[in-house]
């Protein structure tokens, strides 16, 4: 943690005294430290947020005021805890939250991942079926065409091919090469990034203990946070969640999430080799035989 960071805990929680600090990690948007082991403090990596004549650190201000907002309305959605900040600055881009029980889901798995289901389904059900009206005051539209979709998935797998091995790239040509699915019709309130890196989890009860970093929360096609499910915690548990689910999801629905999984996969290996963040490359090139089968 950097002395500017010292400075917004003093600034913000007068005579707290910071005796432990642990980087939890980062993902494409954000880094993430625990302090004291009690708070979390989540910090944009976006450039110069100090600067007003800067694009990225007027979009980073917007997006921390934004999301802060968001959590405050999903806190009365979601069926599993959720982050509920304690402070935000808005000009350095830090939301700070009291640490939510569990561990991420990517680097502790369940010994039953099937026992996740239920609560996923429920949780998607709430975010899915709430108000568009109501939640887009504070989540914005983020759609775009699948075929743009599929050309960067193709630019991604052209930066990773070299790293992919042999028996998978057969597959992944194959869908490069398919027709995409047809646009989605409606759209509902989403996580919109809901990787198992964000969801937390009690590892010997097999249990869900809360769902964190709303960064990308938007008004989406809901089959790309089904499409998370299935990529990260397989088709079984995808199955299972659905039976759980009371949003619409038919066969197309279905198609597009296989589809959704496929690209973000590719995206996550591709980002994961670029960075050197080996988390995000190591699980998707574990998860190629099922999201690919």
């Amino acid at each position: 943690m950097t002395d500017a960071m010292r400075r917004l805990l003093d600034r913000h929680l007068s005579g707290y005294e910071v005796r432990t600090v642990e980087r939890l990690g980062e993902g494409q948007d954000n880094v993430a430290y625990e302090v004291n082991g009690e708070l979390v403090i989540r910090q944009s990596k976006a450039d110069d947020p100090a600067d007003d004549s800067n694009e990225r650190g007027t979009e980073r201000r917007e997006a921390v005021a934004r999301e802060a907002a968001l959590l405050a309305v999903v806190s009365e959605l979601s069926p599993v805890p959720v982050p509920r900040p304690i402070f935000v600055d808005e000009e350095a881009g830090v939301l700070a939250y009291h640490k939510l029980p569990g561990r991420p889901l990517n680097l502790h798995p369940v010994k039953e991942p099937a026992r996740l289901a239920a609560p996923l389904g429920d949780f998607l059900s709430r975010l899915h079926t709430a108000p568009v009206e109501r939640m887009e005051a504070f989540a914005p539209r983020d759609i775009y065409p699948l075929s743009e979709l599929l050309e960067e998935a193709e630019g991604h797998y052209r930066d990773i091919v070299a790293q992919v091995p042999p028996a998978a790239r057969r597959r992944i040509e194959e869908f490069l090469a398919a027709e995409v699915p047809p646009d989605p019709g409606t759209l509902t309130f989403c996580h919109n990034d809901l990787g198992s890196e964000h969801l937390l989890v009690d590892v010997e009860a097999s249990a869900l203990t809360g769902v964190i970093d709303w960064t990308d929360a938007a008004i989406a096609d809901p089959a790309y946070d089904l499409a998370l499910v299935f990529r990260d915690l397989g088709p079984e548990v995808y199955e299972r969640t659905l039976a759980h689910y009371q949003g619409r999801h038919d066969d197309t629905g279905h198609e597009r999430a296989v589809f959704y999984a496929r690209c973000a996969l590719l995206e996550d290996i591709a980002y994961g080799l670029r960075t050197g963040i080996r988390p995000y490359a190591d699980a998707g090139m574990a998860h190629l035989g099922h999201t690919f089968a």
